[in-house]
């Protein structure tokens, strides 16, 4: 009796391992998997068949024929390259949408001062700034072509923007005289010494031109790092690494298997192989977000171009002030160094006094003021993307973490027992690499060659190296020019092209650039440059100044 039962038990644990082993080699669970995918294969076998033809999974029983391998690995390339887009994408539209809010801001905010200022000179000062204002025009369509990206040198524009505005006052002034084009090309000799507006051109020239250098190069920063997000995040895979994604997202079907799901350490040395190139972008693109946030911090304070831009028209009104109120000292200086101009006729000496800049400036109360560009302030923005960057720090050595996400890639949290180790449902046991190119060379999943670093990465990273250069710049308020930018993905800019971070001077900074000739027409035979004190001025100048100079104060 006792052998009897022993048979029975005997049999029926055969018949279970029998129905187990028939289990293993049924292929419905994936043709039920391949057609909820979406795969449109000809033949998928019924039961397991040998798996000789296979060039990727293993070789022994399998569910997957020639044409399914292939189009698997069709099919991995284009997951890789969708769960790439899918994981970048916060990245990338943060910086496409801050980079147009902040544009939309800067160039709505010049518009707008340039109004303010339009409507609050012409109630002011009526028809002697409306016969003067391409002066003023000029200035702000300056401004706008330096931050667009122009070849503009904000110091040598906002001092031809004060001679003319010389000029134009001294003739009104002194409209009694015949003040010829030479004659005021030797009056703009004398501008510095003269100071006739005061202190407010030097004061605002270093106000203007750091806030402006910051604007550009920020929205400039934004803008690089818009096109290394987007071009990266779209950087093909590797004939190994495609083969690497097929293994691991793939192979489970053929092994009968298709909702396992790959070991989590499996899954990291897969993506750290293929991502190899891009990690090696991490160290110079967390020094460009750090060079970012300088200048945002920037932004938010000294160099709020905001908070420059907005009192503008009251700070040249005051300059206006002060050389009417002066006019008498200013005009005794040049006639001393320039000489006696000839007369003018009775007609236009009687018209003179009413022509002059004579009204008392007074600003618009605040309810009047025009509304804030783009809807918004400058510090919110900055709040904003404060927060933004930060995050984006260290992403792309973050992004094989990113991309082994649970239940989509990998079996998350389940047993080592119950995920897909590249050759069957087990434990993973080789050791997970280390970040970025020269660490892979013994990567167990993926062929790297790593005496070849991608050539397009380092594009990638010599623009943010340069991005970086003009973000230091920028935070010492110090302007930086290079030839070529076209790599940068952003628009030429005005400085000195120094490499490293330049000196600055607190109280007055400067743009390096190329110096931009006025368009005013030289005198024949002028060859003394724009500001050069001139060697001929007599030694009587010298004396009255120093006879006027407590008046002159």
């Amino acid at each position: 009796m006792l052998r009897l039962e022993t048979i029975i038990c005997t049999f029926s644990v055969l018949s279970v391992a029998a129905r187990a082993d028939f289990k293993a080699r049924n292929c419905s669970e994936v043709r039920e998997a391949c057609v909820t995918k979406g795969f449109g294969f000809a033949h998928v076998p019924l039961q397991e068949i040998p798996g000789e033809h296979l060039r990727v999974c293993p070789q022994g029983n399998t569910c997957c024929t020639q044409e399914m391998e292939d189009k698997f690995g069709q099919q991995s390339k284009e997951d890789f390259d969708n769960l790439i887009g899918e994981t970048s994408h916060e990245l990338r539209s943060t910086f496409v949408s801050r980079h147009q809010r902040f544009d939309e801001f800067f160039l709505e905010l010049l518009e707008n001062t340039e109004r303010s200022l339009n409507e609050m000179f012409v109630r002011t000062y009526g028809k002697p700034y409306m016969q003067n204002s391409e002066v003023f025009e000029n200035l702000f369509a300056e401004l706008k072509r330096y931050y667009t990206g122009g070849n503009v040198n904000l110091e040598e524009m906002l001092n031809d923007f004060w001679s003319r505005l010389l000029e134009r006052m001294f003739t009104l002034l002194n409209s009694q005289y015949i003040i010829t084009e030479d004659y005021l090309e030797c009056i703009s000799k004398y501008t510095d010494q003269l100071k006739p507006f005061g202190d407010v051109p030097r004061k605002l020239k270093a106000q203007v031109t750091r806030a402006f250098i910051a604007a550009r190069t920020f929205v400039q920063g934004l803008s690089v790092g818009r096109e290394v997000a987007m071009r990266v995040s779209k950087v093909s895979s590797t004939p190994a690494c495609t083969r690497a994604l097929t293994k691991m997202l793939y192979c489970p079907f053929c092994q009968g298997m298709p909702a396992v799901k790959a070991c989590k350490n499996y899954c990291l040395n897969v993506m750290k192989g293929c991502l190899a190139n891009q990690a090696d972008l991490d160290p110079e693109w967390n020094l460009y977000i750090d060079a970012m946030l300088l200048v945002a911090q920037r932004l938010e304070g000294p160099f709020n171009i905001e908070s420059v831009m907005e009192p503008i028209d009251v700070k040249i009104s005051e300059a206006i002030m002060n050389m009417q109120d002066n006019s008498a000292q200013v005009s005794y200086r040049v006639f001393q160094g320039c000489g006696q101009p000839k007369p003018a006729g009775m007609t236009r000496s009687a018209r003179g006094v009413s022509d002059v800049f004579n009204a008392r400036f007074r600003p618009y109360s605040p309810e009047e003021r025009p509304t804030t560009a783009a809807g918004t302030s400058l510090d919110r923005l900055v709040v904003d993307i404060k927060e933004k960057l930060k995050l984006s720090k260290k992403f792309w050595s973050n992004l094989p973490e990113a991309m082994c996400v649970e239940d989509k890639v990998t079996a998350g949290n389940a047993s080592d027992e119950e995920c897909w180790n590249g050759h069957t449902k087990g434990s993973y046991f080789p050791e997970v690499q280390k970040d970025g190119l020269t660490n892979q060379l013994n990567n167990p999943e993926v062929g790297v060659d790593i005496t070849r670093p991608d050539t397009f990465i380092r594009q990638q990273i010599m623009a943010l190296r340069v991005m970086t250069n003009k973000l230091k710049n920028a935070y010492n308020g110090n302007d930086i020019y290079f030839q070529d930018s076209s790599d940068e993905g952003s628009g030429s800019g005005s400085g000195s092209g120094c490499t490293e971070v330049c000196p600055t001077d607190m109280d007055g900074a400067t743009t390096e650039a190329p110096v931009v000739r006025a368009d005013r027409s030289e005198p024949v035979g002028a060859s003394a440059p724009l500001h050069a004190p001139s060697v001929a001025l007599p030694t009587m100048l010298a004396l009255s100044a120093l006879a006027l100079h407590r008046q002159w104060r």
